[in-house]
C-alpha cells in the first residue's frame, strides 16, 4: 500500500485504528435476513446474557467500544407498508439500547458503549438523567451518538405528526438540545460539589449548585440537573450525518464521525470538508475530529474460503428486508418499479441520483434495478463489504486510511457472534503486524474519552471543544463562572 500524505506531500504517521463493533438491539441490522443462517444467535437479542458475552468477547481482543445503533419506528416506505421489516425482520422488532449498558459494563472495564439517542422527541432534562445515571454506572464509559431521527413512523407514533420536522429545523433543534444538555452536564454543578461531610451533615455544597435558567426557541430548562457530575462530565460525543447542516453540528459538537459510503472516494470530501470547517469556524484541530467509517468484513484463511462464505450469507439474505431498509433511509419506495426497470433512466431525480452514487463504481455495462440495490444492500447495509484474506482486507481497509483519512471503523457483523469472532482471531492479528492496531488499552480501566484519545487523564472534552466552555470548575464561586449561551 502506497504511504497516506497530509496534502503538502509529507508522509503522515501510521494511524493506530479507532474499532468499534457495530450493533443494534434486533436481528436483523445491516445485513436482514442473516438471522436464518444456522449459525447466527441474533436474535436472542432479548436476552441479556447475550450482551454480556458480546462485551466480554470485544474486551478482551481489546476492541475500543461497542456502537449501537437505534431506530424509534419501522421501516415501512417500501410498499407503503411495515410488512416486508415485519417479516424479514429487518431491524424490527428493535429492543431501547441504554437499558443493557450498565450489564455490559459490569462484565467489563475497559470497554466503551456509544449509544444512539435522538434529540427530537425526548426532553433535554430527562435525557440528561438518563446518560448521566449510565455514565456514573460504567465509570465514565459512555458515549453519546447524536442523531435527529428520520423516520416519519417515529414522527407519527411520538409527536404526533404526519412527517418529521424539515431536516434543517431539525438541526436548529439539536444545536439547542446540546447547549442546553452541556448546561446541564457541565455547568450547574460545580466539579467539587459532592463533599460528603459526614461532621457538618452536608452531602452537597449549596453554592455549589445552581438553576441554568435556559430559555430558548425550543426548550425552557430552569434547571439544575438532578444528577451530580459524571466520570466525564458529558459523556464522549458521537455524530452521523453529512448534509450542509450535518457538517455543521458535526464540526463544532462531535468527538467522533459516524460515515457509511461504499468507497473511501464517495466520503473524503465530506470528511476533509468537516475537518476545514471545524478549524476555520470553530478554533478547533479538525485531526482530532475522529472519523469512523462502516464496513463490513467477511474473512477466509484464504480468498476461496472467503467467497465461499460470502455465497453462503446471499444464500439468507433478504431482499424484501434490504427494500424495506432502503425505503427507510432514502424515502423511496422502489415497489414502484419494474422487476428488470433500470433506476437509473427512471423519471425520479432523486431515484435516479441515488442508484447512481451506488452505481459509482460498478462496471459500465451493469444493470441497476431494484433486485441490484436489494442485493447491494442486503449485506452489510450501506456500507462495503471487504471479502478475503487477513492481508486483503487489511488492505482495503488501509484504502480507506490513505483515500478518506479515516480513523478506524465500526464494523458490522454478518453473523452474530462469528463476524466478530473472524474479525478477532483472522484481522487484528494482520493489523497489528502492519502497526494499525494496539496491543491493549491505552489506559486500562479507563473512560471512554481516555481510551478514544489515547490519553490518561483526558476524562473530559479537549479544552478546544465547545463543552470545556461551559464546565464550572473547582473552587471557582459562581459568580466567576458566567454559563454560556
Amino acid at each position: 500500500m502506497s504511504s497516506p500524505t497530509d496534502g503538502s506531500g509529507q508522509t503522515r504517521p501510521k494511524k493506530k485504528l479507532i474499532i468499534n463493533a457495530f450493533v443494534e438491539m434486533c436481528s436483523g441490522h445491516q445485513s436482514p435476513g442473516l438471522w436464518r443462517h444456522p449459525s447466527d444467535q441474533s436474535h436472542n437479542f432479548t436476552s441479556v446474557q447475550h450482551w454480556v458475552e458480546l462485551a466480554k468477547l470485544l474486551e478482551s481482543a481489546r476492541f475500543h467500544g461497542i456502537f449501537i445503533a437505534d431506530v424509534l419506528g419501522g421501516y415501512d416506505v417500501y410498499r407503503d407498508s411495515l410488512t416486508p421489516a415485519i417479516v424479514s425482520g429487518a431491524q424490527w422488532p428493535v429492543n431501547e439500547p441504554l437499558s443493557v449498558v450498565s450489564a455490559m459494563a459490569a462484565a467489563t472495564k475497559s470497554l466503551g458503549f456509544g449509544v444512539t439517542v435522538s434529540t427530537s422527541y425526548e426532553a433535554p432534562y430527562h435525557l440528561h438523567r438518563r446518560l448521566a445515571t449510565v455514565d456514573h454506572l460504567t465509570n465514565g464509559r459512555l458515549g453519546w451518538n447524536i442523531v435527529t431521527s428520520y423516520l416519519d413512523s417515529a414522527a407519527r407514533n411520538i409527536a404526533g405528526r404526519e412527517k418529521q420536522v424539515a431536516h434543517d429545523e431539525r438541526y436548529e433543534q439539536a444545536e439547542e438540545y446540546l447547549r442546553v444538555m452541556y448546561k446541564l452536564f457541565a455547568s450547574s454543578w460545580r466539579d467539587d460539589a459532592v463533599v460528603l461531610d459526614r461532621e457538618r451533615g452536608v452531602y452537597t455544597d449549596p453554592e455549589a449548585v445552581r438553576q441554568i435558567n435556559h430559555e430558548g426557541k425550543f426548550f425552557s430548562v430552569p434547571g439544575p440537573a438532578i444528577v451530580q457530575p459524571t466520570p466525564q462530565r458529558v459523556p464522549l460525543l458521537l455524530q452521523a450525518g453529512t448534509s450542509k447542516a450535518g457538517k455543521l453540528f458535526a464540526a463544532q459538537h462531535a468527538e467522533a464521525i459516524f460515515v457509511s459510503s461504499h468507497a473511501p472516494q464517495v466520503c473524503a470530501k465530506n470528511i476533509a470538508e468537516v475537518r476545514q470547517l471545524a478549524r476555520k469556524k470553530f478554533g478547533r484541530d479538525g485531526s482530532k475530529i475522529k472519523v469512523l467509517s462502516l464496513v463490513t468484513p467477511i474473512l477466509g484463511r484464504t480468498e476461496e474460503e472467503a467467497k465461499e462464505k460470502l455465497a453462503d450469507y446471499r444464500k439468507f439474505a433478504s431482499t424484501e428486508g434490504a427494500l424495506a431498509l432502503f425505503g427507510g433511509w432514502t424515502g423511496m419506495d422502489l415497489s414502484k418499479y419494474g422487476d428488470d426497470e433500470e433506476l437509473r433512466q427512471v423519471e425520479s431525480n432523486a431515484v435516479r441520483s441515488t442508484v447512481e452514487a451506488y452505481a459509482r463504481f460498478s462496471p459500465p455495462d451493469s444493470k441497476w434495478t431494484k433486485h441490484t440495490v436489494a442485493e447491494h444492500v442486503s449485506i452489510g447495509g450501506n456500507g462495503p463489504i471487504l471479502v478475503g484474506t487477513p492481508e486483503q482486507v487489511a488492505d482495503g481497509l488501509e484504502a480507506w486510511i490513505n483515500e478518506a483519512d479515516v480513523d478506524g471503523f465500526n464494523f458490522a457483523y454478518a453473523l452474530f457472534p462469528g463476524s466478530f469472532q473472524d474479525i478477532i482471531d483472522l484481522l487484528l492479528p494482520e493489523l497489528k503486524k502492519r502497526g494499525l492496531f494496539w496491543d491493549d488499552y491505552a489506559v486500562p480501566g479507563g473512560t471512554y474519552r481516555e481510551n478514544f484519545y489515547g490519553a490518561q487523564g483526558q476524562k473530559y472534552p479537549l479544552e478546544e471543544h465547545i463543552a470545556s466552555k461551559y464546565q464550572w470548575k473547582a473552587g471557582v464561586p459562581s459568580e466567576e463562572h458566567k454559563i454560556p449561551e
